[in-house]
């Protein structure tokens, strides 16, 4: 049975900005009930990677884009979107608001120094890659309450002379 066209839909379609499909998904989630790891299976990736394309963070391939649109029923124009290069960085302001994100800014904020001064101890001038880059969330269990567990690894680059 073809579906009727969804008129509000066809009309947000016709200007959809990359932001539209990011409240999209995230509305589909919800109203399907969807978890990140089910939708990273399905699109061939890590539930970190999978999560950060489908916010707007990273550029999907044809394949994966159809992929994330049959599970969120999307568009063509928000399939077609998500295979775009993103503006990368999401925050709305330079200080987070958000309190997860605020307490990962602070950590930053407080950490900071420690890890740069760490990082070029161990392996001299230069930093850690964000592009050539790998994270892993997971819970561990603890016996004063479960921790978030965040692991990054990033390719160590150099800065050169010239």
């Amino acid at each position: 049975m073809k579906r009727e066209p969804d008129l509000a839909l066809a009309t947000v379609a016709k200007a959809m900005k990359r932001q539209d499909v990011t409240d999209l998904i995230l509305f589909r989630k919800v109203a399907k009930g969807i978890k990140w790891a089910d939708v990273a299976k399905k699109v061939g990736q890590s539930k970190e990677w999978t999560t950060a394309a489908c916010l707007g963070q990273m550029q999907m391939t044809k394949k994966q884009a159809e992929a994330v649109g049959k599970i969120f029923d999307l568009p063509d124009e928000a399939v077609l979107l998500l295979q775009s290069v993103p503006y990368k960085g999401s925050l709305p302001t330079a200080v987070p608001t958000d309190p997860l994100i605020y307490r990962l800014y602070e950590l930053v904020n407080v950490y900071g120094m420690t890890i740069k001064e760490l990082i070029h101890e161990e392996f001299g001038d230069g930093i850690m890659s964000a592009i050539d880059f790998d994270l892993d969330i997971s819970r561990q269990a603890h016996e004063k309450g479960d921790r978030v567990k965040l692991v990054m690894t990033g390719k160590y680059l150099q800065y050169k002379t010239y």
